[in-house]
């Protein structure tokens, strides 16, 4: 009912003081495992049911921690999240490394390697046609099998490249040997290196490269010229899994991994997604966490903390002024207020509680929720809007 001139004048300078009592309550500690894991849990459990939310806190938490690097930004981008219409949702976890969404293209090459070094590379090992319009004439057939030889012979030395390299680093051992290229490998020269027991696969997809160096160590090459040692990386642990039509190589036991891969299942497409939606807040509030330093106090206990440091506040303030701060205030006890009417209990009778408390241990209050289902199911904002837009394209 007041003057919006009135509102603004108190307004200003009731913000400037809420600000002051928040940076008050911050938390400002080291972000602690443990902290971290409150955090996520409380950005989950208004996504998704408490018993996934306990599932899915852990994961997103240590996957974070993972890919975090002292000196850079964090980039969520090497959290990789891969959707496998299987089994539970329950049953999403983390992997310390990457799923790849393809398998080896030999029936010959294993389906499960321990100990392997890993070649991450980006060489064409198939024949193809020049970019630049050209043409050969031959005037004979043995001319012709001669052309296809030498043809043959430049990708056979690539291959040849490779199988010495690898004669070189597992001579001693019964390490494995894992080719992993974002170009084509041809036939023939898949034969070849099954044959001297390495496993190849083709076509991975470009994002997958960095991620690959990242997990495994050592480095993606573009030639084959100074292939060394150094340029390997090294998994525990590689293995192919079938699911019906799909096959999926897992690219495990990495020591220190920088770049994961959070393997989401669930039985159908919207439990999927639910979940997905889900990581991903968990993963920009673990983010905006370690990167701000600090964190605030929820369920409605800063609200109470600034609306009480407002009331006092008011006090010293003249004019009308004075009547924004305290329009201010009632406007920051609408939260306390509805969460507690969410939660089935008398709004102003827990408001005034939470107060009182507040004000006599000049700590912290705020309404614990913990026994209702309705503020949870209330709070599953993204599933109503979405449910919500479905309706309206009908």
């Amino acid at each position: 009912g007041l003057h919006p001139r009135i509102i603004a004048e108190g307004f200003e300078t009731a913000k400037i003081k809420a600000l002051e009592v928040l940076e008050e309550v911050k938390v400002t500690k080291e972000m602690k495992r443990k902290i971290l894991l409150d955090v996520t849990r409380t950005s989950l459990q208004t996504k998704v049911h408490a018993e996934l939310a306990d599932v899915l806190t852990e994961a997103v938490v240590d996957s974070v921690l993972a890919v975090r690097r002292p000196g850079y930004p964090i980039n969520l981008f090497m959290v990789e999240i891969v959707e496998m219409k299987h089994k539970l949702e329950t049953d999403t976890k983390l992997i310390q490394g990457l799923v790849l969404d393809h398998g080896a293209r030999h029936p010959d090459m294993k389906k499960r390697v321990e100990d392997a070094f890993i070649l991450i590379c980006s060489v064409s090992l198939e024949y193809e046609r020049t970019e630049v319009n050209s043409g050969f004439f031959y005037k004979t057939a043995e001319e012709k099998e001669k052309l296809i030889k030498a043809e043959r012979k430049f990708i056979e030395d690539r291959v040849q490249k490779i199988i010495d390299l690898k004669d070189k680093v597992c001579a001693q051992s019964n390490k494995g040997f894992v080719v992993i290229n974002q170009k084509g490998i041809d036939p023939f020269s898949l034969d070849t290196l099954a044959k001297h027991g390495i496993v190849a696969l083709r076509r991975a997809k470009r994002r997958n490269m960095e991620r690959l160096s990242l997990a495994c160590g050592g480095m993606a090459v573009n030639s084959f010229e100074d292939l060394t040692v150094d340029c390997l990386g090294h998994a525990g642990l590689m293995y192919e899994y079938t699911l019906g039509e799909e096959k999926f190589t897992f690219i495990e036991e990495c020591v220190n991994p920088r770049s994961v891969t959070l393997l989401v299942k669930g039985p159908n497409k919207h439990t999927l997604t639910q979940i997905k939606d889900a990581i991903r807040d968990g993963l920009h509030a673990i983010k905006n966490a370690l990167e701000d330093g600090c964190v605030v106090p929820g369920a409605g206990a800063v609200e109470v903390a600034m609306a009480e440091a407002l009331i006092m506040y008011k006090n010293g303030v003249t004019g009308r002024a004075r009547l924004g701060v305290q329009a201010f205030a009632d406007a920051l006890l609408i939260i306390p207020k509805v969460l507690a009417q969410n939660a089935g209990y008398d709004s102003q009778e827990t408001l005034v509680k939470v107060q009182a408390e507040h004000f006599e241990s000049k700590q912290l209050v705020g309404i614990d929720l913990n026994t209702t289902v309705i503020a949870t199911n209330i709070l599953l904002v993204d599933e109503i809007m979405r449910a919500g837009m479905s309706s309206l394209k009908r």
